[in-house]
């Protein structure tokens, strides 16, 4: 697999150099999974952020019930990115992320994350963007999300 030719493809990368290509892909490890396996466990305290470069995840949240749904399916095709938050703080996971096929991505840990940005602060600053903008558009989302949960809530009430 080239790696840098993988890299080209992901939009959160779509801003950098050859160079910075890189250098980043010099810092990112290679791990497979199973089809079953945890790539993340919701409310673990990790440090890396996945590329996924083949195969399809469910994202899957927990309610206050302890049940379990799906809320996002993820391919190959879509050129995700998942757990980059965890490259900025320290807190828990908000979802697991499970391999539904198996899966190839390329990890990063946030040592090498700041490491890349103390090197590469340019490219580090053109990261931080798009990562912040993937993040503004799901708080978006599910602002909208509690939005209409209110509002079904309410004509629930208002009905009986």
């Amino acid at each position: 697999m080239e790696i840098i030719k993988a890299l080209k493809d992901f939009p959160l990368l779509s801003q950098l150099d050859d160079n910075e290509l890189t250098a980043l892909s010099n810092l990112l490890i290679k791990e497979e999974f199973e089809k079953g396996m945890n790539i993340i466990t919701e409310n673990d305290i990790d440090k890396e952020m996945y590329l996924l470069i083949s195969g399809t995840v469910d994202v899957i949240k927990t309610t206050i019930y302890g049940d379990k749904f799906v809320c996002a399916t993820l391919d190959d095709k879509m050129h995700c990115v998942f757990g980059e938050m965890a490259l900025i703080d320290n807190d828990k996971r908000s979802a697991t992320v499970l391999a539904k096929t198996n899966c190839m991505t390329l990890k990063m840990d946030s040592d090498a994350f700041n490491l890349y940005c103390t090197n590469y602060p340019k490219a580090g600053i053109s990261l931080l963007k798009l990562m912040n903008i993937n993040l503004i558009r799901n708080l978006r989302a599910e602002n909208e999300n509690l939005r209409l949960v209110y509002q079904a809530l309410i004509e629930e009430i208002e009905s009986n």
